[in-house]
C-alpha cells in the first residue's frame, strides 16, 4: 500500500440496520475508548474512507495547535 496504510488491521464491523456501527473490542481498548466516548467522525469522500477520534484527543489537539499558531503569530508580527 506505499505508505497509504501504516497502522493496525482490527477486522470488520458491519452495520446495523439503523446505521450503528460496532467498534471492535481490541481497537476501542488500544484507543481508550469507553461506552458514553463522543467520537469525531472525519471522511475522506473521494477515497471513500472514514476516520475516527475521541473528541476529547481532538479537543486536545485544537488547543495544542492553537498555541502554536498564536506562538507563530507573534513570532511574526515582531519580524514586521
Amino acid at each position: 500500500m506505499n505508505g497509504f496504510f501504516k497502522g493496525k488491521v482490527y477486522g470488520t464491523a458491519m452495520v446495523g440496520g439503523r446505521g450503528q456501527l460496532v467498534i471492535p473490542a481490541s481497537l476501542r481498548k488500544d484507543l481508550s475508548i469507553k461506552a458514553g466516548d463522543r467520537l469525531m467522525i472525519f471522511a475522506k469522500i473521494d477515497r471513500k474512507m472514514i476516520s475516527i477520534m475521541r473528541e476529547k484527543d481532538f479537543s486536545n489537539f485544537l488547543q495544542k495547535a492553537s498555541k502554536i499558531i498564536s506562538k507563530l503569530e507573534n513570532k511574526v508580527s515582531k519580524e514586521d
